[in-house]
């Protein structure tokens, strides 16, 4: 038998074989999870394209900082993870795009991790001859067919068979058990929500009333005229975890309704569950979550946030420093999600609030990913299946975009 060991020689592949693989990569940067950043389709073009070209040794992170980000050539990589957060998100994005039904056949690019060189899977050519296992980690094993070969290597050949066979059944079993652990933790968080016949209420931030409004001309429309008017605005990152849940509701044919802060009453909580977004900007989520474990707090000059412990009342690990996340727009933000309910209501309350409106964004997405959804719901049978949960997550913000959610603590009661 010969032996092809594997490189990273991306030079070799054909004109087809790069053609195809750019075709992936414009399909990929254009679906929803990629086309609402900046960062991540800029990341994974760039890495894509210089490994086409056979740059994919010099893929580092000090590299892709100056180059992607447009780091100082002697930026620090520890106190600036840019790269590395970048890098970690989009790990997770691929994955959730592959996982759709629809993209599973198509041809595959990952980034492994403790790498930034992509892989490429799944090419099949104009000929069918296929992509030979590019950054394979396994060797590519070829069968010799000359005459001389012994029979009792020949018999090597059935048994590498079978050992295939198995090998993508239980990749199969686990990938689809996998999803039904998946699937089940998100339905076992969602359950007392969606159970009701009661419509859900979602409650936002009320954020500053303007007493002026822009409107552009019909006829002219680089022309603006402003006029008088009441309005109440709302953070992106605050209707970025709105958005995702109504999309569940309205995904199970669910019934709900949105209402600002200020326009809520006990009386439209005790209709039904609702759905608490934002946390110092709401004064619901405040007033809900103080009786909590972990709650909000700040000090008198609101110059420092942070979530604090009821059971360690000197902690102060979550906090967010205002001055730091005007001036560099580069923090760690933390959030609370949880789910319980209410004693003034009877009513099932969920709370996805952040110190910073990163933490608010981040904390909508945990909510909405099944994956996330599943560990915490693993965590809760482990505590013994409790009815009420409460979670501390964080996530490094970086040019005002958040990475990956992080479970910094959990409370189940």
């Amino acid at each position: 038998m010969d032996v092809v060991a594997p490189g990273h020689n991306h030079q070799g592949l054909s004109k087809a074989a790069k053609g195809e693989i750019s075709e992936q990569l414009d399909r990929m940067v254009a679906s929803p999870y990629f086309s609402h950043s900046k960062r991540l389709p800029n990341f994974l073009r760039f890495v894509v394209e210089r490994t086409l070209t056979g740059d994919g040794e010099n893929l580092k992170e000090r590299t892709l900082g100056i180059e992607i980000f447009g780091r100082d050539p002697d930026y620090d990589t520890s106190s600036d993870p840019i790269v590395r957060v970048t890098a970690a998100e989009l790990r997770k994005r691929m994955a959730q795009y592959y996982q759709e039904p629809a993209h599973q056949g198509e041809l595959r690019i990952s980034l492994p991790p403790g790498s930034y060189i992509p892989e490429f899977r799944g090419y099949k050519g104009a000929n069918g001859s296929g992509l030979p296992e590019v950054e394979s980690r396994a060797p590519v094993v070829r069968e010799d067919t000359t005459s001389s070969e012994a029979p009792g290597r020949r018999r090597l050949l059935p048994a590498l068979v079978l050992i295939v066979i198995a090998a993508v059944i239980i990749i199969s079993g686990a990938a689809f058990f996998g999803n039904r652990i998946h699937q089940s933790g998100f339905n076992q968080f969602w359950q007392p929500i969606l159970s009701t016949t009661d419509p859900v209420l979602l409650c936002i931030a009320d954020q500053t009333k303007y007493s002026v409004i822009a409107l552009r001309d019909a006829s002219h429309p680089e022309q603006q005229i402003v006029l008088n008017d009441n309005l109440t605005a709302v953070v992106i990152d605050d209707l970025s975890a709105t958005v995702k849940v109504a999309g569940i509701l309205e995904s199970r044919g669910k019934q709900y309704s949105l209402r600002g802060e200020e326009a809520t009453t006990l009386d439209d909580l005790r209709r039904g569950p609702t759905v608490f977004v934002g946390a110092f900007d709401n004064a619901w989520t405040l007033r809900l979550t103080n009786s909590l474990r972990y709650h909000f707090a700040n000090d008198d000059g609101i110059a420092h946030l942070w979530i604090a412990d009821s059971a360690s009342p000197g902690r102060s690990n979550w906090v967010v420093d205002r001055g730091v996340q005007l001036a560099t727009n580069n923090y760690r933000d933390y959030a609370i999600l949880a789910r319980f309910t209410d004693v003034n209501t009877g009513k099932v309350a969920i709370v996805v609030a952040g110190v910073g409106r990163g933490g608010t964004r981040v904390a909508g997405e945990f909510l909405t990913d099944n994956a996330d959804l599943a560990q915490l719901m693993r965590m809760a049978h482990a505590a013994g299946d409790k009815k009420n949960l409460e979670v501390v997550l964080s996530t490094q913000i970086i040019d005002g975009e958040p990475g990956s959610p992080k479970i910094e603590a959990t409370y189940f009661w």
